[in-house]
């Protein structure tokens, strides 16, 4: 006989994720760099380096989204005209960095292991690509439209919204309509208990990934900025690893031939706001999706 479901676990998957990442929900809104950013203290380095971040973690995020289209484990969630974001990214990134953006932009470890992470599940486990796609693309439909908002006041970015294409979605007219089209989308995959169960958790492991790139900075950016690469995104070469930068053990740790550091940012009040905005980045856009 078939035990019942306790009520406290939520039939849908989409109320699992939500449920089952509430605790780290709630530590990232909790932390004090979120709080001076929703002040406004905001640097131009700062969201260049953030912006970075992303385009390396979106380009990672949609090749295996693409690999992956066909595979009814993913089919359902496929939108690439709606939610994909390198092509606006790409035009971040010229905008921040210029036209030679993809021998300057940052590649920093923690970013690395995030990618690596989503290359692992786009070519081993696809069916966890529902929890990365669902927190990113959901959290750039929610709390990531405070963030454009907030940077834009606080950088003095045109109106016309040059520098922050990452946060338009042309092909989304209501964006809450849309998401409640994912989340129904979602609670049709057909899932194993187990299979299910591994989903839950690689959410709260792409949550993990993200505090990860914060706290990634906070040490680095306190510590003469040791670790830092400039790199093209395409060739990829190494960053130094800091020992204790994972995320549970099934991150891959190993890294490729590394390349010699370029110091990009100079110590000093630039560190405070860069942080603050890193973490909102990561955060923001994630952990708001639930709005």
């Amino acid at each position: 006989m078939e035990r019942p479901q306790p009520d406290s676990m939520p039939q849908d998957l989409s109320e699992a994720l939500k449920e089952a990442t509430k605790e780290v929900h709630t530590q990232a809104e909790n932390v004090e760099f979120m709080k001076n950013f929703q002040k406004g203290q905001v640097t131009r380095d700062g969201f260049k380096l953030v912006m970075a971040s992303l385009y390396h973690i979106y380009v990672a995020l949609e090749e295996e989204i693409e690999r992956n289209k066909e595979n009814p484990v993913y089919t359902p969630l496929y939108f690439p005209e709606e939610l994909h974001r390198r092509a606006a990214l790409e035009q971040d990134m010229a905008f921040w960095y210029g036209p030679h953006w993809q021998e300057t932009i940052p590649y920093t470890a923690a970013t690395r292991s995030y990618t690596r992470r989503l290359h692992t599940v786009g070519r081993t486990e696809p069916e966890l690509l529902v929890a990365h796609a669902y927190t990113r693309y959901l959290g750039d439909l929610s709390g990531g439209q405070v963030l454009k908002k907030i940077a834009q006041k606080a950088l003095d970015l045109p109106s016309s919204g040059e520098g922050l294409s990452f946060f338009t979605f042309p092909n989304i007219a209501s964006a809450t309509k849309f998401k409640q089209l994912y989340r129904a989308r979602m609670n049709t995959l057909e899932m194993t208990p187990e299979v299910r169960r591994r989903v839950i958790e690689e959410a709260k492991t792409a949550f993990l990934l993200n505090i990860q790139l914060f706290e990634e900075l906070q040490s680095l950016l306190t510590q003469d900025t040791e670790g830092w690469d400039q790199s093209p995104p395409a060739a990829a070469p190494g960053l130094r690893r800091r020992e204790d930068s994972k995320v549970q053990g099934s991150i891959p740790t190993q890294m490729p031939s590394e390349k010699p550091k370029q110091n990009i940012f100079s110590r000093g009040p630039l560190v405070r706001w860069l942080l603050t905005l890193s973490f909102l980045v990561t955060t923001v856009a994630v952990g708001l999706y639930a709005m």
